[in-house]
């Protein structure tokens, strides 16, 4: 085992290494970049740009050198915590982020354990009550909450809630404390604003881990070693938990590679729609500025929360399941 965890380790920088200069070329392919974009907006509004600032810019980050330059300068930067410089904040890119990613970080664990929360004894008792009334009902609202995207049912939630309450619902905090030091009666007004997020989110999510819960749990149910358990007189729910359940986790294990990397990117449309502080909009008002900075240090941590995941998934799932052996295919 640690020699496969120590091989997996090694083979992450290739792999990082590989992924920052995709990275890196894919932001630099769309003609022009920030400052051109930057000085055409200014122009069309009519006003001017201070054109010897933005070459003092360019001069100092490179933009006046080779791509393959100035991809070495990005990437020897991140491995000191240097990301950049975000032209369109016009601060580093540490200081940009700033509360952002905790914010963000809270409302994707408080989803996903509100997910996991609801959707395990839904998707047991589903399983277990197979074609029952209940699982008939279960199942048409998973669908509906499948079917329907996030961001409408947010659109729908801040139309209600003005309706019926005469309030809004968009940020994560009230007005007040917008751009505010984090404080006790900021961090109280949070509290107070998440659940809206949360049951949003995860009102999708939920409804998709529930349906393969109960998949995976029927078909583990159904196997021999079940019914011979059940025929030793054990009692039905240790049967359940000890082993069926046990092996249809399977799949929850194989997702955090896809859960670490969505904990900081978080549900972008549905942040833009309810207008949340979270770095999601962030990411995507980078990409479409060509803020290349920012926007190239939020794509590598993503990409190295994916490794990461993967790697802690199959370590997890070794554990879990003894039917998975590393190295199985050698002795063959």
């Amino acid at each position: 085992m640690l020699r496969y965890i120590f091989w997996r380790i090694i083979t992450m920088i290739p792999t990082l290494v590989l992924i920052s200069a995709l990275v890196f070329i894919i932001i630099e392919l769309p003609p022009g970049d920030y400052f051109e974009s930057y000085v055409s907006e200014l122009r069309a509004m009519g006003e001017a740009a201070d054109l010897a600032e933005i070459e003092m810019l360019k001069e100092r980050y490179g933009f006046d050198q080779p791509l393959v330059v100035r991809y070495f300068h990005w990437v020897s930067g991140m491995l000191v915590g240097d990301f950049g410089y975000s032209f369109e904040y016009r601060l580093p890119v540490n200081e940009v982020v700033g509360d952002r990613l905790w914010l963000t970080i809270l409302v994707s664990v408080v989803t996903i354990v509100f997910t996991w929360l609801l959707a395990f004894p839904i998707g047991i008792y589903s399983a277990t009550h197979q074609y029952s009334w209940g699982d008939y009902g279960l199942t048409f609202v998973g669908m509906i909450g499948i079917a329907v995207p996030n961001f409408i049912l947010a659109l729908v939630m801040m139309y209600l809630a003005n309706i019926w309450f005469g309030t809004s619902i968009g940020h994560l905090m009230d007005r007040a404390y917008l751009n505010q030091p984090m404080s006790w009666d900021k961090f109280v007004s949070i509290l107070e604003h998440l659940w809206i997020p949360v049951l949003i989110i995860g009102t999708a999510g939920t409804a998709g881990m529930v349906r393969r819960l109960r998949a995976n749990l029927l078909d583990e149910l159904k196997k021999q070693y079940v019914v011979t358990a059940k025929a030793k007189g054990l009692h039905p729910l240790k049967v359940l938990l000890r082993y069926p359940l046990r092996m249809a986790l399977n799949f929850f294990i194989s997702d955090i590679g896809s859960i670490l990397p969505a904990v900081i990117s978080g549900a972008e449309v549905t942040a833009i729609v309810l207008s949340l502080e979270t770095t999601g909009p962030m990411l995507i008002k980078a990409l479409q500025s060509q803020d290349m900075y920012l926007a190239g240090s939020f794509l590598m941590f993503l990409a190295f929360l994916t490794v990461i995941g993967v790697l802690v998934s199959d370590i997890a799932l070794a554990l879990l399941d003894p039917r998975i052996r590393f190295g199985a295919g050698r002795h063959r």
